[in-house]
């Protein structure tokens, strides 16, 4: 689960950590107050999404007068707002951010996250700020540094000063980085996240360090214990069908081809998806129905899954382990009868009871392909949707 940046900010600023001051606002009318309120003669006005590159899509904007910050908000307000990010559909923008210009004299960036690799949480800094990390890493490696964090002692001074160094930071901006980096770790800690990015973070000319931009991605299995911050999850900025599949504890992901996909374990459909592309097809989904599905949960699956039009077949690959795979067939064809399905189904059964459940789909009466194993499965969806 992603926050917005004025979410994220709020989060920084529960901590201690100073941000540029803002205000949210929901509709262009509330652009004059917000603007009185922060006083000054110019304004950052951005859009509120879950993407990057927001600048260069239009999304954030310099405004140097009260009408001007009022057309910009007209312009954004209640649009899809398109970057590399979330190209081609782009992402609703209901929520503004207002904020103070601030004099900026650098730019730099630092970002925590799960090290897979190393199996433990790294930091991550650059004196190139307000540019696309992969980029700085794959053309000017040597402005990447990296620090690793023993999770007995946490993250330690002398590793925020090695990356405030690193930076070209001196005096007071030395201790104010270490001080930043540490809260910032003990944020990521302790709200249970997965990624902490701030982009730019800016030295201002009169010395001080703040966080311009912050993103923070909640870890989904841990939300049942960040309640606060699960209840500012905002729906609107994924794909409708996942919101709908998020509602019923389904793990749904759309993607762009036209096979849809149905499968328990998140293992199994990965390798599921990878087969239909070495067959040939296109995955229009990932979705996880979970080692316990049922007769309801198939249902609604499928009801997900055909929500999509540029589905042409489904392809269902079940292994009746925790699950019978005659209670795994007995509640395809019940769904299959509930849900209207007017495309190919393809089902592969394999575990316990699979030849009963594969004799059950043969006698339903219904146009269900039976396969004999995943290969073949993945072969006949692709043949379906042709």
């Amino acid at each position: 689960m992603n926050l917005h940046e004025y979410q994220a900010k709020a989060v920084l600023r529960d901590y201690g950590l100073a941000t540029p001051r803002g205000v949210a606002i929901q509709a262009a009318a509330e652009s004059a107050a917000a603007a009185e309120t922060l006083g000054g003669h110019a304004w950052m006005i951005k859009a509120q999404i879950h993407a990057g590159g927001r600048g260069k899509a239009g999304g954030v904007k310099l405004c140097r007068s009260a009408a001007e910050l009022a057309t910009a908000a007209h312009a954004l307000l209640g649009h899809r707002l398109t970057t590399y990010q979330n190209a081609p559909d782009g992402q609703p923008v209901l929520t503004l951010l207002v904020e103070e210009t601030l004099p900026i004299a650098r730019e730099l960036y630092l970002s925590i996250t799960v090290d897979r690799a190393a199996e433990r949480i790294g930091l991550v800094a650059s004196a190139a700020g307000g540019m696309e990390i992969e980029e700085v890493a794959r053309t000017e490696p040597e402005k990447i540094l990296h620090e690793t964090v023993d999770p007995v002692t946490g993250l330690m001074d002398y590793q925020g000063r090695n990356l405030a160094f690193g930076l070209g930071l001196a005096g007071e901006q030395v201790a104010a980085f270490v001080k930043l980096a540490k809260t910032c770790y003990r944020i990521f800690i302790e709200k249970d996240l997965a990624l902490l990015e701030i982009n730019p973070l800016v030295v201002t000319e009169d010395g001080r360090i703040l966080p311009l931009d912050c993103k923070m991605g909640l870890d989904d299995n841990a939300l049942y214990r960040q309640k606060a911050l699960a209840e500012l999850a905002d729906l609107s900025q994924i794909d409708p069908k996942e919101a709908e599949a998020h509602s019923h504890n389904v793990n749904y992901i759309a993607l762009n081809g036209n096979i849809g996909c149905m499968v328990n374990g998140a293992g199994l459909a990965m390798a599921t998806m990878d087969l239909i592309k070495l067959s040939g097809g296109m995955p229009a989904n990932f979705l996880d129905v979970g080692g316990g599905a049922t007769a309801q949960s198939v249902a609604q699956a499928f009801q997900i899954i055909l929500a999509d039009p540029n589905v042409k077949s489904v392809l269902i690959n079940i292994f009746g382990g925790i699950v019978r795979c005659d209670l795994i067939a007995e509640g395809i064809i019940q769904a299959v009868r509930e849900v209207g399905v007017q495309v190919p189904v393809v089902v592969r059964l394999e575990g316990t009871n699979a030849d009963r459940g594969r004799e059950l789909l043969a006698h339903s009466g219904l146009a269900i392909i039976a396969a004999n194993d995943l290969n073949e499965a993945a072969r006949l969806a692709v043949e379906s949707a042709a």
